[in-house]
C-alpha cells in the first residue's frame, strides 16, 4: 500500500496543482479490474482508505483520490461540493486523471468501477453517466439534479441508502430513474442504519463524534455487511 503522485498529470490538465492518491494492490499477479475510489466529505481518511484496502483484497487495483490535495479539507469542501452538485469542476479533473492513470497501468485490465461514500456518492452518480466506467457504486450519495438525463445511457449500478439519512426518498427515485434509462442496477435502503453506515469506525474530527453519534451517523454493521455483500457481488459481475 502506498500513495501516488499525480500532480504533473493533473496540473496539465488544468486539474489541482498538488494530487496525490492512495494506491491499494490486491495480492497475486494481475492485470485486475480497477477501481477508484471517492471519498467521504473528511476527506481521504483511514477509514476510507481501509474501504480501499477492501476492495484491493477483493481484486481490484484500487486508487483513491484526495480532492483536497492542494489545501486539504477547509480551503477545498466548499469548492468540491459545489463541483459535486454542478457536475463539473476541477474535482472531476481530479477523478479523470485517476482513471486515466489507472487505465494506464500495466496492472490493469482496462476495466474501471467506481465507487463513492457521501460526497463521493453524488460523484459517483455523476461519473456513472460519462461512459467512461464500467461499473459504479454510489453510497448514500446526493442525487443529481437532472437525474433522469444523468442516468441515461450510464454504467450499471449498486447503490446503498440509509433510512435514517437526510436523504429521504433516494433509493426509489434513484431506482426509478435506473428502471426508465433501461441500466442494470440494485438499489436498496436500509431503515435500521442512518448516514455513513458503511464505516468501519467514527470518522472526522473527534469534536464532531458526539454529534454524529445523536444524528445516527456512523457504522451500523449488519447494514454493512449486507451492502458490501451486494457491491462485491454487483463488481465482480460487470467489472470481470
Amino acid at each position: 500500500m502506498s500513495f501516488v503522485d499525480l500532480s504533473e498529470a493533473s496540473a496539465a490538465n488544468a486539474g489541482s496543482p498538488t494530487l496525490r492518491a492512495y494506491l491499494a494492490t490486491p495480492p497475486g499477479d494481475g492485470p485486475w479490474p480497477g477501481m477508484l475510489v471517492v471519498h467521504e466529505s473528511f476527506g481521504l481518511t483511514d477509514v476510507v482508505m481501509r474501504h480501499a484496502d477492501r476492495l484491493a483484497a477483493a481484486g481490484y487495483l484500487t486508487l483513491a483520490i484526495d480532492l483536497y490535495s492542494s489545501g486539504g479539507m477547509r480551503r477545498c469542501l466548499v469548492s468540491t461540493v459545489r463541483a459535486a452538485r454542478r457536475g463539473e469542476g476541477r474535482a472531476f479533473t481530479d477523478l479523470e486523471t485517476g482513471r486515466a492513470w489507472l487505465t494506464a497501468s500495466p496492472g490493469c485490465t482496462g476495466r474501471v468501477g467506481v465507487i463513492g461514500f457521501c460526497l463521493g456518492g453524488g460523484f459517483a452518480l455523476v461519473l456513472a453517466g460519462t461512459g467512461r466506467y464500467d461499473a459504479a457504486a454510489a453510497n448514500y450519495g446526493e442525487l443529481p439534479r437532472d437525474l433522469d438525463g444523468t442516468m441515461a445511457g450510464a454504467c450499471p449500478m449498486v447503490a446503498s441508502y440509509a433510512g435514517r439519512d437526510w436523504l429521504p426518498g433516494s433509493a426509489p427515485k434513484l431506482t426509478a430513474a435506473l428502471t426508465r434509462a433501461g441500466v442494470a442496477h440494485d438499489v436498496k435502503e436500509y431503515p435500521a442504519a442512518g448516514h455513513s453506515f458503511l464505516n468501519e469506525g467514527p470518522t472526522g474530527p473527534r469534536v464532531l463524534w458526539p454529534l454524529m453519534r445523536m444524528l445516527k451517523i456512523g457504522p451500523e454493521p449488519a447494514s454493512a455487511a449486507d451492502a458490501w455483500q451486494r457491491i462485491e457481488a454487483f463488481f465482480a459481475e460487470h467489472l470481470r
